[in-house]
């Protein structure tokens, strides 16, 4: 199997380590736009060969766009129109092998748009929607590491609207990384991911943003931030290329959680600004029951 990687930061350099050492990927081949960027994940050794954006999808089996969502629904067309064109020369096909064995995937945090923009194309069913549900605050391929993806759920969107084969390819991709299997369809994706995963980077910014403005002696920040508030805030340190447009593109879903958090901090404001010690313990004993879920 040959994978391409577009875009070896956290998710794709990670993946490059591990589906490599795993034996999953006989050759890596990366796809950088940044130089400098490029010319690190090259010195670390993420990709067997740096090539260009045509090369990959002409090349790879699987092509893996793990590039911000604002770029993925550009670059998404783009590849199935280029399997287009790579399916028949001459009435041969390019690979010798049968190029509708060629398989793409997004990383991305947001699936709905993505899933629109590429809904009747010719090629779709070679298309995978997947969201590895893993990662850290960092990013570039510095970030890649071995092992990032154990144990994490690997998600497969609208598994109908895909080849069958290619969803096995994908499945046992995210096998080879370690990953639980999960299925759902794109709309409940994105609702899903802005309750537990946008929300918690959009109040991680929040707060970051309330501190800098209302602390300003950086060394108290640094002398008295306990692991409570670093553990909360951060998030704030994740690059904004990514999560821009995952939150302009998961808006209506963020919007509606964000209300509900205001309205939660609006409770707590009320009970702290009444000395209301009932309230307080309560809103606080209904917050713990988040133990049955996570320990």
């Amino acid at each position: 199997m040959k994978v391409g990687i577009i875009g070896l930061g956290l998710i794709g350099g990670s993946m490059a380590i591990d589906l490599r050492r795993k034996g999953f990927a006989k050759q890596v081949l990366g796809v950088e736009a940044d130089p400098v960027n490029a010319a690190a994940a090259e010195k670390i050794g993420l990709a067997d060969r740096m090539v260009s954006f045509e090369e990959c999808v002409d090349e790879a089996d699987v092509v893996v766009l793990a590039v911000p969502v604002g770029a993925a629904v550009r670059m998404l067309p783009q590849v199935l129109d280029r399997f287009a064109e790579l399916r028949t020369v001459n009435g041969l096909d390019v690979d010798g092998q049968g190029s509708d064995r060629k398989v793409v995937i997004d990383v991305c945090s947001t699936k709905e748009q993505l899933a629109r923009c590429v809904k009747y194309h010719p090629e779709r069913r070679r298309y995978v929607a997947t969201h590895p549900m893993a990662g850290t605050e960092y990013s570039g391929p510095w970030a890649a590491m071995p092992g990032l993806f154990d144990g994490h759920a690997g998600i497969i969107c609208d598994a109908e609207e895909s080849d069958g084969r290619a969803v096995k390819t994908v499945e046992r991709l995210y096998e080879t990384l370690n990953m639980r299997t999960i299925y759902m369809n794109s709309s409940n994706h994105d609702v899903h991911t802005a309750y537990v995963s946008h929300i918690s980077h959009v109040t991680s910014f929040a707060l970051a943003l309330t501190v800098l403005e209302k602390e300003k002696d950086e060394k108290h920040i640094f002398d008295l931030a306990s692991g409570g508030f670093s553990s909360t805030v951060r998030l704030a340190k994740s690059s904004p290329d990514m999560w821009t447009p995952i939150l302009t593109q998961n808006s209506d879903n963020v919007l509606h959680v964000i209300d509900t958090y205001i309205e939660k901090m609006q409770a707590f404001r009320k009970a702290i600004a009444d000395g209301n010690e009932d309230e307080i313990r309560e809103l606080i004993e209904e917050s713990n029951k988040i133990r049955r879920i996570i320990r």
